[in-house]
């Protein structure tokens, strides 16, 4: 079923963890008889710096396909099987087409159902006017339609909230006069968090500025937050998001958002420039 789906067109996401680790035991070990993730690296266009700095990872391969999924608009399942062939690895793809196969069918029904229309029923009669779920989620919402718009969502987790508290001081009590999204200020309670957060990632923030510490990377809701941001602009194309490292980390930066420009508050030399910096990031068009 899934040999009739053109694998062009299917983003590498499609591929669960599955594929993705027994990919890694094909290629992670260095062998002289057949290529490796280094060789697939080269094929997907990374730079020799690059390779040698993924090559400490316990799992360079799953390492490799997570950057190359986030910076590249055309990381596919297809251009994937077209790189293993390319680098003579013909035997990953007649031993793993089956798992692949199953993995694109699963993403296109999964994509299939949520392209169809919800099950209409019967309207029941409220004397309480409804509010349309777009509108109405944040704290200056125009419940006669306007949504209220930001210059950048605020990714961050709990244990940060001090240093949000900061950023709004110096970036919306100043001359700079941007406007944040800051979830715990600004959202409504009672919606959904994932179907809200996405909303207003998407359509009502220009940016998103992702607040990174060693807490942050624990977070599942940060995560989410971070990977939608960056399925909405792969290569960072538009600046969409801009990672802020505010104190040192004792686990590593992850490795998704290394090739963006960092904005980091934990050098004293720079510490001057940092504010005036990420409020010309979050004023650009």
């Amino acid at each position: 079923m899934a040999s009739k789906v053109d694998l062009d067109s299917v983003p590498l996401i499609a591929l669960n963890m599955n594929v993705r680790k027994k990919l890694g035991l094909y290629l992670n070990p260095r062998t002289a008889v057949a290529s490796d993730w280094m060789a697939m690296a080269e094929a997907m266009g990374f730079t020799y710096l690059e390779i040698k700095n993924y090559e400490p990872s316990k799992n360079p391969t799953g390492t490799v396909l997570e950057e190359w999924q986030a910076r590249c608009s055309d990381a596919t399942v297809g251009k994937l099987v077209s790189i293993l062939v390319e680098v003579e690895r013909n035997d990953i793809v007649e031993d793993l087409r089956p798992l692949i196969d199953e993995d694109v069918w699963k993403y296109c029904q999964r994509q299939k159902k949520k392209a169809e229309p919800p099950v209409q029923v019967d309207e029941v009669d409220s004397c309480v006017p409804r509010t349309p779920e777009r509108v109405g989620i944040t704290l200056d919402d125009d419940l006669e339609g306007t949504p209220e718009l930001f210059d950048a969502f605020i990714c961050y987790c709990q244990s940060d909230f001090e240093f949000v508290i900061e950023m709004i001081r110096e970036l919306e009590q100043t001359k700079f006069k941007l406007k944040l999204c800051v979830f715990d200020r600004d959202v409504l309670p009672g919606s959904c968090v994932w179907t809200i957060t996405s909303e207003l990632i998407e359509k009502r923030c220009k940016r998103m500025v992702v607040v990174i510490s060693d807490e942050y990377l624990k977070s599942d809701a940060c995560d989410f937050q971070t990977k939608f941001a960056l399925s909405l602009s792969p290569g960072a194309q538009k600046k969409r998001l801009i990672p802020v490292k505010y104190k040192s980390m004792k686990k590593p930066f992850p490795s998704i958002l290394r090739f963006l420009t960092l904005c980091d508050y934990t050098r004293p030399c720079i510490q001057e420039w940092f504010w005036s910096r990420l409020a010309k990031a979050l004023s650009l068009p």
